[in-house]
C-alpha cells in the first residue's frame, strides 16, 4: 500500500502545484509543456519501452494522436478549475470521470451493468451536481468558472480514460504507449507555446521551465507508483483502485480546506462524501 499512498500523494501534489502557480507568477501553458518533457524522458529512462511497435500496422495512432491532443489541453483545463473552483472539487471530479468509463464500458465493451455499478453511478452523477453547484453569489463569470471547469475536467478525464481502453485493446504495450503519448502531447503543448510566443509575445522563462519540471515529476510518480501498487497487489485490483481513488478526493479535500482555506457550501461537503461512497461502492461491486 505504500506505493498507492504514493500515488495519491502524487496527484494531489500536481493540483497544488497548479494551484501555486498563479501566486508564484508560473505561466501554467509552459508549465505543461515542459512536464511532457520530465514524463516523456522519465518514461524512457525508468521503462526502456521498446518503440519498435509503434511502426507495425496495428498500432492504434488514432488513439495516440487523440491522447496527444487532449492530455495537454485537459491539463489546461485542470489548472482552470483549481484556479477557479478550487483542489477539493476538482480532484473529485477529476476521479469522478471513471463514471464515464463504466458508461463506456457498458455501451462500448459490452460489459454488463450490474445493481451495484449502476447504485455507484446515480451517487456519482448527484456527487457531481452538488459539488458543482454554485454557493458563492459573486457575480454569474465567477459562478460559471465555478461549475464548467470541474464539468470539463470531469468529461475530458473521462474521454481519456475511454481512449487508454482503446490503446489498450488494439494490443500496445503500456510503456510504448506512455511515450507516444507523451511525445506528441509535448508537440501540441510546444506548438500552444509558439502561437502564443508569436500572437501574445509570451516569453520564455527559466522559472517556467523549473516549474513545468517539477509538475512533470509528480505527474510521471502518480502513474508510476499506480502501477507498481497494482503489481503489487495483483490479486486485489479493487483494493488498490479504491484506494487510490478515495484517498485522492479525501487528501485533496484536506489540503485544500487547511492548507489554502478553500470554502465549501454544505451541498458541496455533501457532494464530496457522495463521491467517497460513489467510488467506494464501485469498487465493491
Amino acid at each position: 500500500m505504500v506505493y498507492v499512498l504514493l500515488s495519491v500523494v502524487c496527484s494531489v501534489l500536481v493540483s497544488v502545484l497548479l494551484k501555486l502557480a498563479r501566486r508564484l507568477s508560473v505561466d501554467v501553458g509552459q508549465a505543461i509543456a515542459w512536464n511532457y518533457v520530465a514524463t516523456s524522458a522519465l518514461t524512457a529512462m525508468v521503462f526502456h519501452p521498446s518503440l519498435s511497435v509503434l511502426t507495425s500496422p496495428q498500432a492504434p495512432w488514432l488513439g495516440f494522436i487523440g491522447l496527444g491532443l487532449l492530455l495537454p489541453l485537459i491539463f489546461l483545463a485542470l489548472a482552470a478549475s483549481v484556479s477557479s473552483a478550487g483542489i477539493v472539487r476538482t480532484d473529485a471530479a477529476q476521479r469522478l470521470s471513471l463514471l464515464i468509463s463504466l458508461l463506456a464500458a457498458f455501451l462500448l465493451f459490452g460489459e454488463a451493468l450490474s445493481i451495484g455499478k449502476g447504485v455507484g453511478i446515480a451517487l456519482g452523477l448527484a456527487a457531481l451536481l452538488c459539488m458543482v453547484w454554485r454557493a458563492t453569489p459573486e457575480g454569474a463569470a465567477q459562478g460559471e468558472r465555478g461549475w464548467l471547469w470541474p464539468c470539463v475536467v470531469f468529461v475530458g478525464f473521462g474521454v481519456i480514460d475511454i481512449l487508454f481502453k482503446r490503446v489498450a485493446v488494439a494490443g500496445a504495450p503500456f510503456e510504448a504507449s506512455l511515450q507516444a503519448m507523451f511525445a506528441l502531447a509535448f508537440v501540441v503543448s510546444l506548438a500552444i507555446l509558439l502561437w502564443r510566443r508569436w500572437h501574445d509575445r509570451t516569453f520564455f522563462t527559466l522559472r517556467d521551465a523549473v516549474a513545468g519540471l517539477l509538475l512533470g515529476a509528480a505527474n510521471f510518480g502518480n502513474i508510476v507508483f499506480y502501477l507498481r501498487g497494482h503489481r503489487a497487489l495483483p490479486d486485489h485490483p479493487s483494493l488498490v483502485f479504491a484506494s487510490m481513488n478515495l484517498g485522492v478526493v479525501a487528501l485533496g479535500a484536506l489540503v485544500g480546506t487547511v492548507a489554502f482555506r478553500e470554502r465549501l457550501s454544505w451541498v458541496n461537503a455533501v457532494g464530496v462524501l457522495l463521491a467517497l461512497g460513489a467510488i467506494g461502492v464501485i469498487a465493491a461491486a
